[in-house]
């Protein structure tokens, strides 16, 4: 037995100023056949998974292009094509072939392409044919198009929020890929659309208790694997919303039972499934209290839900930062700032050496001013990194400054991400534990990493880019009522 395995993989926020460029690609993960690395990165967990059940001997695997962009603006409609066609010249270089496995994120968006998996899994099926088992992984925060189920045997997501289960995800995809390739079993897709968009976290309630649910019921009867499409805010297409999926072992009947009950619970959630959002100010307040009390031994963490780059936008917004300043909150790890001509500026001063900077606020109004200050070079790295669970996340060429006559550090860097792991300040030389706050850039992902070493976690939504409330946002392209923008879609044929 033959099986083919290759990623390719970006979140498009369709409305950000940032573009994406086959650079993008390159400088986040790019792996040639064979060049992927043993540990596991979020969209191309399969290929380690498959791997490791390679060691049984009993299939031989041929590996493509796994390749991922951090999250940005629309993808050039070149770079998609070119990664796109070098992935499929590899599978049919690899025919025959008995299954084919993708790692895919699911709200790619490029030039010309709003549906991207749509249109590489359906060409990926006009190459193997009807009878080639072709499965794939998705990213929650993603889209589902009838184009990908059609062209799918089996799939399913990410069923975290922090995405802590990427790893196992994929061995359950391969799993049943593999059974199905020896027909052992026949994989069905059953979806529902729950007409809704919304933030669902898993690390609370009511979300918590529903996916722990969801997990039990997988193998029982004849459910294979059980997915919850969370959406993704910041698309601007057709299908956006929450879905429903349910993969079952020839059983359609029950599959589409199943995702529509549990398609409605998820719908009677809406509206609370939220985390409790802060405004800078109030933040600030609750953190200096923190602060002020004896009993409190660690950081608070500010999350700076809307300027992260998982979401797409630039990630070089300076309200938070400005308004810690001006509260005189001055024993703060700030992580991160996206400014390559801060980085620039910094690698040519030198670490140690004392520079006027101008610190952020480049990519639009939307994101604050940018902060004009003296500051020290504390640390200069060319290839800065951060941990998300066994995967190494790229921060680029990178620096710390300190602001002066502050323990106020920045982290300003090349690669735009957002901030997962507290290593990210330690391998830079900053001492999380050390501060009074840590500001994070991240919606949830960093939430896994940070509660461990944190007196409290607020949510702060101090305005950006990112389109965050569904009833402001000018989606043009729906074609179905969705809450918040419809009341009651369920009623709307």
């Amino acid at each position: 037995m033959r099986v083919f395995v290759a990623s390719l993989a970006t979140e498009t926020n369709t409305f950000s100023p940032v573009p994406t460029d086959l650079s993008a690609f390159k400088a986040a993960f790019y792996a040639p056949p064979g060049q992927h690395p043993p540990t596991p990165t979020l969209c191309s967990a399969v290929v380690p998974a498959l791997r490791s059940r390679r060691a049984d001997g009993d299939f031989e695997l041929v590996e493509g292009t796994c390749t991922w962009a951090e999250p940005g603006g629309l993808v050039k409609r070149q770079t998609y094509e070119e990664l796109r066609d070098e992935i499929l010249e590899q599978l049919r270089a690899a025919m025959p072939v008995d299954a084919v496995v993708m790692g895919l994120h699911g709200a790619m968006v490029a030039q010309g392409y709003d549906d991207c998996e749509g249109d590489l899994l359906s060409h990926i099926r006009d190459c193997v044919g009807p009878d080639v088992v072709i499965g794939a992984t998705f990213d929650p925060h993603s889209h589902l198009t009838a184009q990908r189920v059609r062209s799918l045997d089996a799939m399913n997501a990410f069923l975290e929020f922090p995405h802590t289960d990427f790893m196992e995800r994929a061995q359950q995809l391969v799993d049943i890929v593999l059974r199905a390739a020896r027909r052992d079993i026949k994989p069905v897709i059953s979806t529902f659309d729950c007409r809704m968009i919304d933030v669902l976290p898993t690390s609370q309630q009511p979300l918590r208790g529903f996916v722990d649910r969801i997990v039990a019921l997988q193998g029982t009867g004849r459910i294979l694997s059980i997915s919850l499409i969370h959406g993704f805010l910041a698309g601007n297409v057709a299908d956006l919303g929450t879905q429903v999926v349910v993969v079952t072992d020839n059983d359609p009947d029950g599959g589409e039972h199943l995702a529509h009950d549990l398609g409605m619970e998820v719908f009677g959630f809406r509206g609370s499934t939220r985390m409790h959002t802060l405004s800078p100010e109030q933040a600030i307040t609750r953190a200096r209290d923190a602060i002020a009390d004896p009993a409190t031994t660690a950081p608070v963490v500010l999350a700076d839900i809307w300027d992260n780059p998982g979401g797409g936008v630039a990630g070089d917004g300076t309200l938070l930062l400005s308004a810690l300043i001006g509260a005189g909150i001055d024993n703060v790890g700030i992580a991160t700032i996206w400014d390559p001509i801060a980085v620039a500026f910094c690698k040519a001063a030198g670490i140690g050496a004392r520079i006027h900077l101008r610190i952020g606020g480049k990519a639009g109004p939307g994101g604050g001013d940018p902060i004009d200050a003296d500051v020290e070079v504390r640390n200069v790295v060319d290839a800065a990194w951060q941990s998300f669970g066994e995967s190494r996340v790229p921060l680029g060429a990178s620096a710390v400054i300190r602001i002066a006559g502050t323990h106020i550090d920045i982290i300003v860097n090349t690669n735009r991400t957002q901030c997962f792991e507290p290593d990210i300040f330690s391998n830079l030389g900053i001492d999380p534990t050390a501060k009074d706050v840590l500001v994070v850039k991240s919606t949830n992902h960093f939430y896994a990493g940070f509660i461990g070493i944190a007196a409290a976690v607020l949510y702060v939504d101090a305005g950006t880019h990112y389109p965050s409330d569904p009833k402001r946002t000018r989606y043009t392209k729906l074609t179905r009522g969705i809450w918040p923008i419809v009341e009651n879609p369920h009623d709307v044929t």
